[in-house]
């Protein structure tokens, strides 16, 4: 097979277009058992969804320490999902039991 010179720059053209399209966005998860959110420091991409789910037999909340959002109380088998569309270090805890925290680095 002859490669020609057109073929071979429509071959790069393709590809380069392919490089430039912009990555999808993640999903991320997030228990809360125990008392405790795990992970507790998690680490996502700007655009990335973020799903809390309560596992524990108490109700709880995922509220950003600066109030930029908040799942609301959520009880046992309930999940809130949260599309995080800036970079950032994101502190949050459990409303209802201020001593759970945790910690969500955008970047």
């Amino acid at each position: 097979m002859t490669i020609t010179r057109r073929t071979a720059l429509a071959t790069l053209a393709a590809a380069g277009a392919a490089a430039a399209l912009p990555a999808r966005a993640a999903n991320a998860a997030v228990e809360i058992k125990g008392m405790k959110f795990n992970p507790a420091a998690l680490s996502i991409a700007v655009g990335d969804t973020v799903t809390f789910t309560n596992n524990d037999v108490a109700p709880h909340t995922a509220t950003a320490d600066d109030k930029s959002f908040d799942t609301g109380k959520l009880t046992k088998g309930q999940s809130g999902a949260l599309t995080f569309a800036a970079a950032g270090e994101f502190h949050y805890h459990c409303a209802i039991h201020p001593g759970m925290k945790a910690v969500i680095t955008v970047a």
